[in-house]
């Protein structure tokens, strides 16, 4: 299973998804890997304390082999980190991802991604990509390179209307590129639940179809604190009501699988 979490919208809690998915699947005892593909490196960050030249070059150093060419792209494999939670590794990102975006663009490498994961799908059960917040050549691979596509959402009327673009453009990919991308749904995330509004929001978007998934993830600071201790929930804090959301959420989704 390789699942990508993509939203063109910044914000809305992306990586913080991915990386607690894959926490609750590794704890789980699925074999399970994540690939953070964001050049901000936030899910590097959060999954091993390290910060800019620290973080191992990971997913970049995948791309320049496969940008050399020859037998070194052939058998291009990016370094792969065990983390400090069982089951649990990572390809890390790194800013120099911005700088190869533009010679990986021109030289036409959209699917090399997917022939990476290709090779890795007997190491791993579980793949989960996190993606930058713009549809580029980074979430695009992703997106063809997977099988799933997590959508996050936050109640806003903003990110609802470009929610309806987003759709589209996935759509419009699955077509070109990829028939077997399944949308999951989207996951209502930072979720007040004594508000009004984000429950009419989410009443409607029912109403009008959109593929709404029934757990939510409520706004809590404890996920700060997590990101500020470099620890998923499930480690942290694994009896907060959040935590709890997340491993019904990953239940949720296995079931579906």
């Amino acid at each position: 299973m390789r699942r990508v979490v993509f939203n063109q919208k910044g914000g809305v809690g992306k990586s913080s998804i991915a990386c607690n998915l894959a926490a609750v699947s590794a704890s789980q005892g699925y074999r399970t890997l994540l690939i953070d593909l964001d050049a901000q490196a936030n899910s590097s960050h959060y999954l091993t304390g390290l910060t800019g030249d620290d973080i191992p070059t990971g997913i970049a150093d995948f791309f320049k082999q496969v940008l050399a060419g020859g037998a070194a792209g052939k058998k291009a494999r990016p370094p792969i980190i065990e983390t400090r939670f069982d089951n649990l590794h990572l390809i890390t990102a790194t800013a120099e991802l911005a700088d190869l975006q533009p010679k990986l663009e021109a030289k036409h490498k959209i699917n090399k991604l997917r022939k990476l994961l290709d090779g890795l799908d007997d190491d791993y059960e579980r793949i989960y990509i996190d993606t930058p917040p713009v549809l580029n050549f980074y979430t695009v691979s992703a997106l063809i390179a997977a099988d799933r596509c997590l959508i996050p959402f936050d109640c806003d009327s903003f990110s609802r209307q470009a929610l309806y673009g987003l759709l589209a453009e996935i759509e419009e990919l699955q077509e070109d590129h990829n028939e077997g991308l399944v949308v999951e749904g989207i996951v209502v995330n930072q979720l007040q639940p004594r508000a009004a509004l984000p429950q009419q929001m989410i009443e409607e978007m029912l109403a009008e179809g959109l593929p709404m998934l029934p757990v939510h993830l409520m706004s809590s600071v404890r996920m700060r604190e997590s990101h500020q201790a470099c620890m998923p929930l499930i480690h942290f804090d694994p009896r907060h009501k959040l935590t709890r959301q997340f491993v019904e959420l990953h239940e949720y989704l296995e079931g579906a699988v």
